[in-house]
């Protein structure tokens, strides 16, 4: 499974996921200060529209989100 975000020109911000996991459900800490690492820090982002891509074996879903700080 992975769960990856871009900006608004595609360009991959960071990997938030990148492991095998079984089926279930899952939350994610998503932190937009600091460096990234493994709990899926951003280094300070600023406001504006970005992606989220989720995959897990045959399934893709993209979707947008808004950051306000």
């Amino acid at each position: 499974m992975t769960l990856k975000v871009f900006d608004i020109l595609g360009n991959e911000i960071g990997s938030l996921v990148n492991e095998e996991k079984a089926a279930s459900t899952y939350e994610v800490e998503f932190s937009t200060e600091g460096g990234l690492n493994s709990v899926g820090s951003v280094h300070n982002l600023p406001s504006g529209v970005y992606f989220y891509r989720l995959q897990a074996a045959n399934y893709v879903v993209t979707k947008k989100m808004i950051l306000m700080k």
